[in-house]
């Protein structure tokens, strides 16, 4: 099994802004990160609390058409362009913000929609992740990063990792040394295959038995 593909030549990133708060710790740090890309790579960007986007209402076993609102279109059209998406949301009780909830759960109407084959359209692209965060200590922002991966993993995208700041008050993210430096170079970071537990357990499996294989 591998893990790693070739990202594609023709980049193009979207990130999506899920704070409750306008200019706020995590989007100076996603800004931050993005300031690092190369000055050719398209960079589009969306507030979620700029759209009128309702909350997602599961109509994929309803007969007849599903309308599809401004807002949802926009979102949609949005990330299917991208190669790489960037879920740029703050910690909020230790998992995404309602609004960035909000926005993947339409990725779930999006699997249904006839003739849009989002499943088979993410695959092989990346999905990022930052984040600002109260605590210091970043293993309380393990269950964001599982959510994301899993995400990743079911859509068959690879998965970067979830970029962490420190900021509580407005702008104290910039504070935060060790992540702005680790802000230049997160997009340049792997990017493997996302993998649900189970996988990565068969994976680890499967090179432990190539590696007796080889010493017998």
């Amino acid at each position: 099994m591998t893990n790693h593909s070739p990202r594609p030549a023709d980049r193009s990133f979207l990130f999506v802004l899920g704070s409750s708060r306008a200019d706020g710790n995590t989007e100076i740090l996603a800004r931050a990160a993005a300031d690092a890309l190369p000055a050719d790579i398209p960079q589009r960007w969306i507030d979620l609390n700029g759209l009128a986007l309702p909350d997602f209402q599961d109509g994929r076993h309803e007969e007849g058409d599903w309308p599809v609102p401004e807002a949802e279109r926009t979102l949609r059209e949005a990330t299917m362009e991208a190669t790489d998406i960037v879920i740029a949301s703050p910690l909020y009780w230790y998992t995404l913000s309602a609004q960035t909830k909000r926005y993947l759960d339409y990725w779930s109407g999006w699997l249904g929609v006839p003739g849009l084959d989002f499943k088979k359209r993410m695959a092989g692209r990346t999905l990022w992740a930052v984040a600002a965060m109260a605590d210091e200590d970043e293993a309380v922002a393990d269950g964001m990063a599982t959510t994301l991966n899993n995400t990743a993993a079911y859509l068959r995208m690879r998965f970067g990792g979830v970029l962490l700041g420190n900021g509580s008050r407005p702008g104290q993210v910039r504070s935060d040394e060790r992540a702005l430096t680790r802000a230049k170079t997160y997009f340049e970071g792997e990017t493997p295959l996302a993998l649900f537990p189970h996988e990565k357990q068969a994976e680890l499996q499967e090179r432990a038995a190539e590696a007796v294989g080889a010493t017998a």
